[in-house]
């Protein structure tokens, strides 16, 4: 007992610092949303408090991170410019995908995912997390000088005719989606049509404008207007905030360096009065469940959208395994990835439902936490606490946070999180495969593919190009060893022993049989050395049956040496042995091969 209540000062601490370190990253991470501070900071209390309960990671503290809210904010952009700009009609969709992310963490848990989630390659993690970093640096310049594209006239005013024809449109589909189609509904189109304001094309136009600067692509397109339009008071907030974040830290590390950036540069705009721009309200009181989420639920809405939940669910499951590893390594302990999943999964589905952002593992906070004292499950539960009693006491306050303070906040996270060992390593890299005339290291080209895509396109489709071409030139590689390796020479006048050295699958059968080829016809007997053969897939199977029918109905003997027992399992499942390949003839060694040769001759 006296142990318990030990650690449980450590926890209750470490909870604690690692909530306050959480603060202000969870309201920037909502903002940078879409969906607004209070969204990130539900999504950080829910989050932390059940990931901590049901998952297998001691120590770990979860919340809304960068590559989450990276993918997050694509989504949230796309339903909202689909829910004709609107974001309260598609804030039920909005959480519903989010929701489903989290029961597909779940699934991913139950069925036993997280044990592999080790084999995705350096490479294609450098890339992925390279890019969020330039997502999240490119996309908070407009917000860092004080540039928001539905507030600049010029900009707008370019859109107006396509507004005009979007609002005509929204009339006439209107009215001709009525259950009974009559002339007169075309009669009330064209009425309606006429009493269109210069405010309803001006709004239309504003939503336009939004949806045409958000993203990564957007962000470029507007930054020469940004710029032009730069607000000095916003940059000046945003570049005080970046200096407190990185210099205090050279002060000391005790007091979390944002949190302080946070607090004095707010401070300074409201003691000074500053002519400011404010981050969203924060509602008060405790959050409260978003039924619509089932109430209005539909099907044919949400699937169009699973693609965006199986990849936060996938994205958080890597996010939060990697952390896990470092806070195994920390604490000297061993955390259970499937059980991890579900406490995720089922953290992500609550913060869903109370209109939070999904998140992972956090590995800064998990830091904090451990380094603080945090040895259990408390710690994660006790950051969850640490948040709401924030919300519940000083929302109203927070409400009067400069959004270029925030920027500078995601700024500074856009840096960290950019892989910098991976970009300093990679000229050093081994150029291993030719492109045309060039010579290129595959791992630094892996890297380049998903960081260029997961920018400037799909995310997802960005890791799984990544993984797929990752895998390819391994099995390529995997090929060219057992290739090169493996050798059919002559032990006697005729007999051939052919050594396969490597696995034998579909990246090297074509060359197995380009080296079986190499026997020649006056050849007796064939001795096929296995021992190195630890792996032979479905093609193997079948080229090295393919091969051995050849070789037998050419009256040549067939003998194998030192079969491994899964590939002689799987051999024997197939008829390799004992059809083509007797027991009789499976030995040891090539010497025990070699005197039965001998004694039959």
């Amino acid at each position: 007992m006296k142990n318990l209540f030990s650690n449980l000062k450590g926890d209750l601490f470490g909870g604690v610092t690692a909530g306050i370190v959480a603060l202000p990253l969870a309201l920037a991470f909502g903002v940078s949303s879409g969906l607004g501070p209070s969204a990130g900071l539900y999504g950080a209390i829910f989050l932390a408090f059940f990931a901590a309960l049901f998952g297998g990671t001691s120590t770990q503290i979860s919340g809304p991170t960068a590559p989450m809210t990276a993918v997050s904010m694509v989504a949230i952009a796309s339903l909202v410019a689909s829910n004709d700009g609107d974001l309260s009609k598609a804030l039920p969709i909005i959480l519903a995908v989010f929701l489903f992310a989290g029961l597909f963490q779940i699934l991913l848990g139950l069925i036993g995912i997280g044990k592999y989630v080790k084999y995705i390659p350096y490479p294609v993690v450098s890339g992925f997390m390279t890019a969020i970093g330039v997502i999240i640096l490119i996309t908070q310049i407009p917000p860092m000088v004080g540039y928001y594209a539905s507030e600049d006239t010029a900009f707008v005013e370019t859109f107006k005719p396509q507004a005009k024809e979007v609002v005509l449109k929204k009339i006439l589909e209107n009215e001709t989606n009525k259950e009974a189609l009559r002339v007169e509904h075309f009669g009330n189109a064209f009425e309606k049509g006429k009493k269109i304001t210069e405010n309803d094309i001006l709004a239309e136009s504003k939503k336009i404008a939004t949806k045409k600067a958000s993203g990564t692509v957007g962000a470029l397109k507007v930054l020469p207007n940004a710029l032009k339009n730069i607000s000095w008071l916003e940059f000046l907030l945003t570049i005080g905030t970046i200096i407190i974040i990185y210099g205090f830290k050279r002060i000391t590390t005790v007091i979390p360096s944002t949190l302080v950036a946070l607090v004095v540069m707010t401070g300074i705009a409201l003691i000074f009065n500053l002519n400011y721009r404010t981050i969203e309200e924060i509602p008060a009181g405790f959050p409260v469940p978003n039924l619509e989420i089932f109430t209005s639920f539909s099907f044919s809405s949400i699937a169009p959208y699973f693609i965006t939940s199986i990849t936060l669910a996938f994205l958080g499951a890597i996010d939060s395994l990697l952390t896990s590893v470092v806070a195994d390594n920390m604490t000297n302990t061993k955390h259970k990835p499937n059980k991890e999943l579900i406490g995720q999964g089922i953290g992500n589905s609550v913060a869903a439902i109370f209109g939070g952002i999904p998140g992972a593992g956090a590995t800064i906070r998990t830091v904090v936490n451990i380094n603080a004292g945090g040895r259990t499950k408390l710690s994660g539960m006790m950051s969850g606490i640490t948040l709401l009693i924030f919300l519940l006491g000083l929302g109203p306050i927070a409400s009067k946070i400069p959004a270029a303070v925030l920027a500078g906040i995601l700024i500074t996270v856009g840096f960290s999180v950019l892989d910098y060992k991976g970009l300093k390593d990679a000229p050093r890299l081994l150029k291993d495969i030719k492109v045309g005339p060039l010579k290129l290291s595959s791992d630094v080209l892996i890297m380049a593919i998903v960081l260029v895509l997961s920018t400037f396109w799909n995310l997802l489709f960005a890791v799984g190009l990544g993984l797929i071409i990752a895998s390819l030139i391994f099995m390529m590689n995997k090929g060219d060893l057992t290739k090169e390796t493996s050798e059919t020479k002559p032990l006697q006048d005729d007999v051939y022993v052919s050594n396969i050295n490597g696995s034998l699958f579909f990246g090297s059968s074509s060359d197995f049989q380009e080296k079986i080829s190499e026997i020649p016809e006056n050849a007796s007997t064939v001795i096929f050395t296995l021992d190195r053969m630890r792996h032979i897939d479905q093609s193997g199977l079948y080229v090295l049956q393919d091969t051995l029918t050849d070789l037998k109905n050419k009256n040549k003997q067939l003998l194998f040496v030192n079969a491994l027992e899964l590939p002689k399992r799987k051999m024997e499942l197939i008829g390799i042995i004992p059809n083509l390949v007797s027991n009789e003839r499976i030995f040891n060694s090539l010497e025990e091969a070699t005197n039965w040769i001998n004694k039959k001759n």
